[in-house]
């Protein structure tokens, strides 16, 4: 910290937060959640009870002049059984919404993750301080934006200047659900995951309940989306349910049907968008499991299931667009504020060819940006769902 100027902690508190749905207390400060307490109680499995904890889309927001910020942090960090350990996650820190500074904190706990068994280890490390300076010391609105793949347990905020809580932005807020793509897998840093280039193109407030692996159609994140004030929704459904090959054709329609029954409770005239999978071709006419393949040196993902099993009612990628599709299309007759969005318009065979998957499932920090730019041109154009109309007010 800079000794020129006093030292100023100021405590993390709920005001200094934006993008969670719950705050935990620990032995350290506080962890953000992306899901509240009661639906972590019902959580059945570690894959989505590490993926709601990783605060993709989380971010502190403030008002001061400080030319120095720092943030002290303890990070779980995840790792995979057999590969080069990951390097540390990035805080992105924003001066009126431009990136101005990044960095990461070294140290932490580390989960170590057999992707053959799903069985997991942790080992205990201590915190440490994602540190800025250089800063504008002009008053200026001030973002950090937490590591989008490392679960976070916040400790301490320290500047050279008093800080302020951000005013309000007036902006809409954009509640986003998908999977391990809208959380932001294989994007380099935070503020790069789709969803978050997609809300600073709309100018919206993100909040992101992307959750890699486990977007699952869950009652309970039905409810959560449901309780949860927000001005523009959009669920991105299809790709978890055939990669762990959870249902059948019968049981996902009613599904679907189910969590959208919820959401509505809570938001009956919402703009709501349905998006179906975005192009994964070893998913398209395939059904899963996807299973873990190492024979390039590097983990890659592959279907294994059998095609000709669509017939009884396997899912494929084409089966699930297709059903979505029907499901929409029946509900907007009552629905006119439900809209769907075939999921091969954000990435598709052209972004494929230009911008391939590197695991053959998540696209690279290129794709995330097409993702990005295709969403807003389709969803926040003047003539798209989440087109701003300033005499609708929200529910």
């Amino acid at each position: 910290m800079n000794t020129a100027h006093p030292t100023i902690t100021t405590p993390v508190t709920p005001a200094l937060l934006r993008g969670f749905l719950d705050l935990e207390p620990t032995a350290h400060g506080l962890l953000p959640h992306r899901l509240p307490a009661r639906a972590r109680r019902q959580i059945p499995d570690e894959q989505l009870a590490m993926a709601e904890a990783q605060p993709s889309g989380v971010r502190l927001a403030f008002r001061t002049r400080a030319t120095t910020v720092e943030l002290d942090t303890l990070p779980t960090k995840r790792a995979y059984l057999g590969l080069p350990a990951p390097a540390d996650g990035v805080y992105d820190l924003l001066v009126d919404g431009r990136l101005a500074a990044q960095s990461t904190v070294t140290g932490g706990n580390v989960r170590t993750i057999d992707l053959a068994s799903g069985a997991a280890e942790l080992t205990e490390g201590p915190p440490g301080t994602a540190r800025f300076t250089g800063l504008p010391a002009s008053a200026k609105d001030v973002e950090i934006w937490l590591p989008h793949t490392e679960i976070t347990e916040l400790i301490a905020l320290r500047t050279d200047a008093p800080v302020e809580l951000a005013p309000d932005s007036g902006r809409r807020v954009w509640l986003h659900h998908g999977s391990s793509i809208s959380h932001g897998s294989n994007a380099t840093h935070p503020t790069a995951i789709w969803p978050a280039l997609a809300a600073a193109q709309g100018g919206v407030e993100l909040l992101n309940l992307g959750f890699g692996g486990s977007a699952l159609l869950d009652p309970f994140t039905a409810r959560a989306v449901r309780d949860t004030p927000a001005d523009l929704i959009s669920l991105k459904l299809g790709i978890n349910i055939v990669n762990a090959d959870v249902m059948r054709l019968r049981a996902f329609v009613p599904a679907v049907h189910g969590f959208l029954d919820t959401v509505r409770e809570g938001h009956p005239a919402t703009p709501l968008l349905v998006v179906s999978p975005v192009l994964c071709p070893v998913q398209e006419d395939t059904p899963g499991p996807l299973a873990p393949d190492f024979t390039q040196g590097t983990v890659r993902f592959k279907a294994t299931g059998d095609p000709a099993e669509r017939a009884a009612g396997r899912l494929t990628l084409t089966v699930i667009r297709e059903a979505l599709a029907r499901i929409v299309e029946q509900r907007a007759a009552d629905d006119p504020h439900l809209h769907h969005l075939d999921g091969r318009e954000l990435y598709g065979e052209r972004d494929y060819a230009a911008w391939p998957l590197p695991d053959e499932v998540h696209p690279g920090p290129e794709g995330h940006r097409r993702i990005a730019e295709n969403f807003a041109r389709h969803v926040f154009a003047t003539d798209g769902p989440f087109a701003a109309r300033p005499d609708r007010a929200p529910d």
